[in-house]
């Protein structure tokens, strides 16, 4: 199928939407465009410039992003959205395998996550401790802390009180 560089920049942009607003596995949905830009026989066929990969992978990372803190903030836990720390620990961890096969630089957002679970965490132990309501830790202590330690941070940067709050198994 033959079509207009026009019309290929409004399919590319419409894939773009697809992977950046895509659900729970977004490497999936950034494979499945690229395969449909390029390869698929229903798809234009076209061979994508450096900067258009570099634009799905992009958009496929901001997804990933949002999963991951999505989960760590204590805003959401009210919203049907919300999955707890356990999903954002299996998020993290599709996030950290994809930066390796994309060859992305994770470093400045294992930051910023390491800062959102302690920040999460210091308000769950606070809200435990003035029983504002039950606790939303759905992963055992030893996840938690293997997690913590995946972002960088030692047992000893975690609140006081965890080892009570998560779920035994």
């Amino acid at each position: 199928m033959t079509i207009s560089s026009a019309e290929f920049e409004r399919i590319f942009e419409d894939e773009w939407y697809v992977v950046r607003h895509s659900g729970e596995i977004p490497e999936i949905a950034l494979c499945s465009t690229l395969y449909y830009l390029a390869e698929d026989r229903n798809g234009p066929r076209r061979a994508l410039s450096v900067a258009q990969s570099r634009m799905l992978v992009e958009a496929a990372e901001l997804r990933f992003r949002e999963i991951v803190l999505r989960d760590l903030h204590h805003a959401n836990r009210e919203k049907r959205i919300y999955r707890g720390p356990k999903r954002s620990i299996v998020n993290w961890y599709r996030y950290e395998k994809f930066c390796l096969r994309q060859q992305v630089d994770s470093t400045s957002f294992r930051h910023e996550v390491a800062a959102a679970l302690l920040a999460f965490l210091s308000e769950e132990v606070v809200d435990m401790a003035q029983g504002r309501r039950a606790s939303v830790l759905n992963c055992t202590y030893a996840e938690l802390r293997t997690f913590a330690t995946r972002l960088g941070l030692t047992a000893s940067m975690l609140p006081e009180g965890l080892v009570d709050l998560c779920p035994k198994s």
